[in-house]
Formats: structure tokens, sequence, C-alpha cells
């Protein structure tokens, strides 16, 4: 019961969605790009600015948005503010410089006359940034927005405007408002304050094209107002659908990293979206138009295991359900042919394990073990469990060699070898992963992909596209597109465990 209990515990870890390994090298189609990540210091507000460059440097980033009044720390008296004197502004750009960090921006600033903003663009131009972010309130626009553009002209910074959730202000408002302006003066959009304002954030980046200079990146529980950050890749906000808008309009600028949730996990999650970033950047775009790119601990590779506190739940990417019950009560077999041992599940003799339901599109996961010469086989969309040959697919499981590379480990057995043989080691665990889509089959034993057919292109009953013979009766191309799951007992040992599996 130990075992089972362990097995349980791994199946609510293993977390599994889009194509095996996506974002893992970069795809023909995935084009260079210049999108920067930084981190705004609120994102480590509880502590000092001086920390928040720290953790920004351990994350391996190079750009940091500072915020008003946080204080300084790293033995640097006062606060961020734009009245520091120049000896204070000094040792500040020195703290950075020695941790390689580059203070790009400001923000979110308000002030109450031109005085107060020719301050905030002195100290802007003083300390190198690239912008400043604020949000004047929509009502006096008409009277601040040549101000601003003014200033910006003036120092050489560049003004972005800001979006809190109440009140919200579309995207397309401040377009309109900022059309007589140059593109010195846009937007430092926050993609969560538009999910939380009940928009979508993709949209909400189309409709501010041209006008993007910088983002506050997020993705949220949900697009409403009590919506929270989580890791990047794993809420509603479609952090890779906006990714990939970024990329389609040719966005040059920052995005930062401004995660508001007050979790006791906050540097994992923070780490995690930075995973999530890297891995979008080697994607394809048509991996991310679809939500393909696995953040960090979701995969269809069993090696990849959701990390300590980073929790289960995410709107994009489900868990792994357990195969079969703890009691097999969801499998059909002989009485004693199979059982749970200590977390395995282990071929007694007398025949095969199916399960009760039928899947179509899914990936299904499992670890096995057999012994020398051993032979067994997974089975695929079966939808006659009686006259099963001639209406299954079957992965093939062997120890050893075989007379035709049809019969090798991860082969579609009889119909199409795997492209490179695996090893199969006898009283060892191997790793099998094998994913039906429409006519597609792939099968992945150790983190290889070894095998992937095309069911369409077996076109004839007992005869393989390349001429040579096979046994069924049935034409692949004609078989049934969903079925029942099953292990096959051949007569040699044979044992599972950790078996998983998600429809698609």
């Amino acid at each position: 019961m130990k075992r089972l209990l362990s097995l349980t515990l791994f199946l609510g870890a293993l977390l599994l969605a889009g194509c095996h390994q996506a974002g893992a090298t970069r795809s023909a189609d995935a084009h260079d790009h210049q999108i920067e990540l930084g981190v705004q210091a609120w994102t480590f507000n509880r502590g000092t600015f001086a920390e928040a460059v720290d953790k920004t440097a351990a994350l391996g980033i190079r750009y940091i948005q500072a915020y008003p009044r946080q204080k300084i720390g790293g033995g640097i008296d006062g606060t961020m503010v734009p009245s520091m004197d120049a000896a204070t502004r000094a040792r500040v750009l020195a703290l950075l410089k020695a941790k390689g960090v580059t203070l790009t921006s400001f923000g979110v600033v308000r002030a109450e006359n031109e005085d107060e903003w020719r301050q905030i663009f002195s100290f802007a131009q003083a300390m190198g940034l690239r912008d400043i972010a604020c949000e004047p309130p929509k009502a006096k626009w008409g009277e601040i927005f040549p101000v601003l553009d003014r200033l910006s002209r003036d120092y050489g910074v560049a003004v972005t405007i800001h979006n809190h959730p109440n009140p919200h202000n579309p995207p397309a408002d401040v377009v309109a408002a900022l059309a007589p302006y140059g593109k010195h003066m846009g937007f430092c959009g926050d993609t969560g304050h538009w999910a939380r304002s009940g928009f979508d954030p993709v949209d909400c980046l189309r409709a501010a094209e041209g006008r993007l200079i910088s983002l506050h990146f997020k993705d949220l529980t949900e697009i409403a107002r009590p919506a929270h950050d989580v890791p990047w890749g794993t809420g509603a906000s479609n952090a890779a659908g906006q990714l990939a808008e970024l990329r389609r309009q040719g966005f040059r600028g920052i995005v930062y990293v401004e995660y508001e949730h007050r979790t006791p996990q906050l540097e994992a999650e923070v780490a995690r979206s930075v995973e999530f970033f890297r891995r979008t950047e080697k994607a394809s775009d048509a991996d991310l138009i679809a939500g393909r790119v696995p953040p960090p601990g979701f995969s269809r590779d069993t090696r990849e295991l959701n990390q300590r506190g980073a929790g289960a739940e995410s709107a994009r990417w489900a868990p792994a359900a357990p195969l079969f019950a703890p009691d097999l009560s969801n499998a059909e077999f002989k009485p004693g042919s199979w059982a749970w041992e200590n977390g395995d599940l282990i071929a007694k003799g007398g025949g095969d394990l199916w399960t009760r339901e039928s899947y179509g599109n899914f990936a299904v996961h499992l670890e096995f073990k057999t012994s020398a010469g051993g032979n067994s086989g997974l089975f695929l969309r079966c939808d006659d469990t009686v006259n099963w040959l001639h209406h299954a697919i079957e992965v093939q499981i062997l120890q050893g060699e075989a007379d035709d590379d049809k019969h090798l480990a991860g082969a579609i057995f009889d119909c199409l070898a795997p492209a490179r043989k695996t090893g199969i080691v006898p009283d060892r665990w191997h790793r099998l992963t094998a994913i039906c889509r429409a006519n597609r089959i792939t099968v992945i034993i150790d983190g290889d992909t070894v095998t992937e057919m095309n069911l369409d292109q077996w076109k004839t009953a007992g005869r393989n596209p390349d001429g040579s013979a096979n046994k069924f009766e049935t034409a692949y191309r004609d078989m049934a597109r969903s079925g029942r799951i099953g292990l096959q007992y051949h007569g040699s040992p044979i044992s599972f465990r950790n078996l998983a599996v998600e429809r698609l």
C-alpha cells in the first residue's frame, strides 16, 4: 500500500500537455526576435531594491524597472525617488553595475504639475533610463500628454502609459489619444490588469499594436477581477499567445515580470515563469499559437515532474489521470491474471488486461520491466477485445533482438520498425509514452522518439506501404480511431508502474 500511495502522488504530480518536449529545440519556423526580459522590482516589494537587484541577477535577467519609494538597501540610505541626490544616484548605479543589472525604467509615477514631471524626467535622464511608466487620469490626458510629449523629447526619455484595472482605459482609447504624438509615447501595458478588467490580453496587445514600448507581463488564474498571478504558461491569460502576438508585431522592447501574488513560493514561481519564457524563445510560432510549449513541470516526458511547491492546478494544462484504479475496478481481465504488488502492476498469467473505457486522441505513459527475452505489448484503440489481433494497434515491448525489425521494442508490431533500436535491459524499468492523435501515432522510449506512424499510409489489409506483408485483416487506415487501451501478457514476466493517460 505504501507503493500505491507513492504511485498516486506521482500521478498527481505528473502533468501532461503540448507536444513531446515542445520548445526544447528551435523549430524550423521559429524566427529570431528581440523580446527582452526584465523584472519590475515590485515583484520583490517585501525587500529592498538592492535585494530585488540580487534576485534579478540570480534569475539571469539583465534589466530591472524600479518603482517609487522602495527602500534602496545594500548599505545605501533612502528610497527610490526622483528627488534623490547625485551622490545617492551614483551609489545606486554602482550597485547595479556590480550585479550586472541595468535600470531601464521607473514607474508607475504620477505628478501634480509640470515641475514635478520635469524632476522625474531629469532623474530618468541622469540614471540612463529608457522610459518612465506613468498613468495620468483620463480626464487630464488632453492637459498632461502635451507636457509629457515635450519633456520626453527634451530629455530623450520615452513615456509609457500604464493601465490599472479601476478605472480601466481600453487600449484603443489610449492609442487614439496618443495619435498626435511620436513613437516616444506609447504603452507600458499591464497584461494582468487587462485580464482583471475582463479583457483578453492577446486582444489588448493587438489593439495596442504600434504603441507598445514595454509590458508588465502576467498570467492569471482567470479573466476576472479576483484573479492572481500563476507561473507563466499555466494560467488563463494565454501567456504563449501573448508572446506569439508580440512576435507577430516585431516587438523589440522589454517584458517585465511583475508577480503580485503573495505566495510563499514566490521565488520558485517567478523562476518557473522565467524558464517558460526561455522555452518559448526556442519554440516555433505555430507551437506558441497552439499552446504546445510546456511550462516547467508539464510535459509528455515522464522524467519531468512538477516542482515541489508548484501546485498541480492549471487553467491550460490538465494533470494526468491514473490509467487503472488501485482495485482494477476500471479494468477487464480474467480473475487472478493481473494484480498490484507494492505499486507494480504484474501479469500473473492467463490473458491480457484492458481498460473498460475507450480513448480516441490521447497520450498514455507507463514504465515497464521485463526479463531477458521478455515479450509484451501496449494495445491502442482496440474496438474488439475478443478478436483483438485484427482490431488493435500494438506497440511492441521486447527485450533483445528480433528476426524482423518490425518486432523490435517500440515498433508498431508487424507494420513499422522503430527509427532506432532501444537497448531494453532485463529487469530494469524503462519509460514508454504512446501518443495517438487522429491518424498519427508517436512512440517515445526513455525520452527518445523512436517511432512515428501515419496510419493513412496503410491502405491495404495484410500489406505495408513498403510492400511487405503483415498479419492484419484490417488495413490500419480503416481501424477504429477510438477504442480501449490494453496490456499484453505474452507468456513471459512483465510488470508495469506509473501508468497515466490524458485525453488530447
